[in-house]
């Protein structure tokens, strides 16, 4: 993992440099970009007793003073340019457990695992770039 202050995001490949964000052939995308609450990740840190840093979850973006809707097709403006669908939520996988005994059940009620979504916008985010939800 590697933690950056911007990046480019395209519909083709999600953000760059991350391999899973590309479409594949017949794909539709759903998993391009995960986004993950900081007090989500606080309150299942709590829950387990570790304080372990966001990005060993492997999420993509970490937003902070923004409650990410739970309902898929809600579209998320991000910057000036960006807009992304949430498509689902984020399942944890088993190796949360690996990391703190109690994780993958800390993080799985209420979307705590964080939001997945598709590209409909491309463009270039930064750290500290405002997210809204943009309406169709």
């Amino acid at each position: 993992m590697e933690v950056i202050d911007d990046v480019e995001i395209t519909i083709e490949a999600g953000l760059h440099g991350d391999f899973r964000g590309r479409v594949k052939p017949g794909g539709k995308g759903r998993r391009q970009v995960t986004l993950l609450e900081r007090g989500d990740w606080d309150a299942a840190m709590a829950e387990v007793g570790r304080d372990i840093p966001w990005y060993e979850r492997r999420a993509n973006l970490l937003v902070d003073g923004f409650d990410l809707p739970q309902i898929p097709g809600t579209r998320l403006r991000i910057g000036a340019d960006v807009v992304l669908e949430v498509t689902r939520h984020t399942d944890p996988c088993d190796r949360m457990d690996a990391l703190a005994p109690g994780l993958f059940a800390a993080l799985t009620p209420d979307w705590r695992g964080g939001a997945c979504a598709r590209v409909l916008m491309g463009g270039r985010i930064a750290v500290g770039d405002e997210i809204r939800i943009e309406e169709p």
